[in-house]
This record gives C-alpha cells, structure tokens and sequence, in this order.
C-alpha cells in the first residue's frame, strides 16, 4: 500500500491536461475516473489518486521547480509506450527511457505535462 491518498497538480487548462494524461498514462493502466470537484479530473485505476485541478485559490497553476511524480509502470515497453503517447499529446521531453542507474534495473522516462508539470514512468524488472 502506498502512503498517499492523493497527488494534485495545477492545470491552467483542464481540456488541454486531460488530453495529455490520457495519452500519457494510459499505457499505464491508469484511467481518467471523471471530473472533481468541478475543478479538474481524477485518474486512478479505480478512484481518483491523480488529481489534475485549477488551484481553488484563483490564481495561475504554476509548476513546482524540483517536483516530479512518478508512476509505476508493469513493462518498460509501457515506459516506452508512456513518453511517446505523452510527446505526441503535448508533453515535452524531460528525459528519453532509458536504464537510470540509482537502482538496480531502474529504467524509466520524464516528461513535463503541457503546464510544465514533470512527470516520470519507471519499471524495476530486469530486461527480457
């Protein structure tokens, strides 16, 4: 079990971040779960974990400088298949995938999500 219940990031605009994570992370396995809150949306794999909201304050989403999400991936195809489906819904390249040699069989993927978001895939099995 992980120690979130759930991770926001800011979005200026909503239709825009939502056509970039459902690109993004549905290699993944994870899912657009609806809209919150009137706010934003929600992704998960049965609820909302991911929540990509306009800030409650009224003022501009701005990106956190230093702060990456990361999501597990089953397969490095699907890391693979994650920066490609993020790249061509918008996203920008953070990072190619790639081996990450900080852990053994670490291999992942960084992106940054249309509002400058940095989000990353990583599997931990050993190559085929």
């Amino acid at each position: 079990m992980g120690i979130f219940t759930h991770v926001c990031l800011g979005s200026n605009d909503i239709a825009r971040a939502e056509a970039f994570y459902d690109a993004a992370l549905a290699p993944l396995g994870i899912n657009n779960v609806g809209g919150f809150l009137d706010q934003g949306i929600g992704y998960g794999r049965k609820v909302a974990e991911l929540l990509i909201l306009r800030p409650l304050d009224g003022a501009p989403a701005v990106a956190a400088n230093g702060g990456t999400v990361s999501f597990k991936a089953p397969t490095r195809d699907a890391v693979r298949a994650f920066h490609a489906a993020g790249l061509g819904a918008g996203g920008t390249d953070a990072g190619a995938p790639g081996p990450r040699g900080a852990v053994k069989h670490a291999f992942g993927a960084y992106l940054f999500d249309p509002d400058g978001n940095k989000i990353c895939a990583y599997c931990f099995s050993a190559p085929d």
